[in-house]
């Protein structure tokens, strides 16, 4: 997750003057604001799922690209990118880079990184699915089994590297309990969920065994 910092924020907010290292904002001038309990429509989830491991940079430009932007009906932001605007160019065929140089310009570029913290092992770049074999296989079946100690449902497979039947069962199976596409494909989305409820169930087992 990225906080987009201004230098009064940075200064003066909570959080920095509790020690912490970031600042949230809650304010759309400069974040998506987030407000607990409130409905979250399910194509949306997926697109963020898909997409969080993209981040906007500009050549020779090391610190964060703050993208503001206002709805463009009830807010006038000149010079800002606007949600009214985003969509007006997107209806024209425009694509997500091109709607993003539109407003900041043509030095700007969609990266991905494939380096996420606070999971065991990032994404390989590609679909894992049946006739699949390696270390990255043999990384999700361990997982897989894991999570079966906490979720029966899933069958306990051979941690071997090869993407068999049985494997493919088991990913199947997990994505329908964590409401996934029950394709038994291990994409991006499934991964990170897989890496998710592993992280998750590690921890619990672990404070049991303390």
């Amino acid at each position: 997750m990225i906080f987009h910092l201004t230098p009064e924020w940075t200064v003066t907010k909570w959080y920095r003057n509790k020690g912490y290292d970031f600042t949230i904002t809650s304010s759309t001038a400069f974040d998506h604001k987030w407000i607990p309990n409130r409905n979250v429509f399910e194509s949306i989830s997926s697109i963020v799922d898909e997409l969080f491991t993209n981040f906007l940079s500009r050549p020779n430009v090391i610190q964060p690209i703050l993208t503001q932007y206002c709805d463009g009906k009830n807010v006038s932001c000149p010079n800002w990118m606007t949600q009214w605007g985003s969509k007006s160019l997107g209806d024209q065929g425009y694509t997500a880079i091109e709607i993003l140089r539109n407003y900041y310009g043509s030095s700007i570029f969609i990266n991905s990184t494939d380096i996420v913290s606070g999971v065991p092992a990032s994404w390989p770049q590609y679909n894992l699915e049946l006739g699949s074999s390696g270390e990255k296989v043999r990384q999700m079946q361990q997982q897989l089994n894991v999570i079966s100690g906490a979720y029966p449902l899933i069958p306990k497979i051979a941690v071997d590297g090869v993407f068999g039947p049985q494997t493919e069962e088991a990913v199947k199976t997990f994505q329908r309990i964590f409401k996934l596409t029950p394709d038994g494909i291990v994409g991006l989305r499934t991964w990170y969920k897989i890496s998710e409820i592993y992280v998750g169930v590690s921890r619990i087992a672990e404070g049991v065994a303390r």
